[in-house]
């Protein structure tokens, strides 16, 4: 099937982890990630009634350990520090990488095309806080690749 690219806008909140865990929380209570299980191309998972009801149950599946969800499921943890950047994890977009990609140190909506090029590794994901026109947090970018 191959890597799938995801992305996602949520309202600003200055704990990334928290934002990141309800994000994950409400993709898989909607459904909206790819299950491997029926491996049905161009569906979600909210179109199987029978889908798993718990991430554990999901990801106890070999099938969907080893495809992914094509989704931000495929990430856990949020991380500021390249070392620390890990299988499943989210790499904050750091001052420099943005005024690098983008020419400006709080990037808005404007800029997310410039910052893209920012996540190009499979089963890694960046996020990027994104400002209003006043320089304040409006919104958290995430986005990334998995899935095989």
């Amino acid at each position: 099937m191959g890597a799938s690219h995801w992305d996602y806008y949520v309202p600003y909140r200055s704990d990334l982890q928290a934002a990141l865990d309800d994000l994950r929380r409400h993709v898989f209570e909607t459904g909206d990630y790819w299950w491997a299980v029926p491996y049905e191309l161009g569906t979600s998972a909210a179109d199987f009634p029978d889908r798993p009801r718990t991430e554990d149950e999901l990801w106890a599946d070999e099938t969907v350990q080893e495809c992914g969800t094509h989704s931000i499921l495929d990430v856990r943890w949020v991380v500021t520090e390249l070392q620390d950047a890990d299988y499943g994890t989210v790499r904050t977009v750091s001052e420099a990488e943005a005024l690098e990609c983008s020419g400006v140190t709080k990037p808005t909506r404007a800029h997310v095309k410039a910052l893209e090029p920012l996540a190009q590794e499979r089963w890694f994901g960046r996020c990027a806080v994104l400002h209003d026109t006043a320089g304040k947090p409006n919104e958290i970018y995430f986005w990334g690749f998995s899935g095989d």
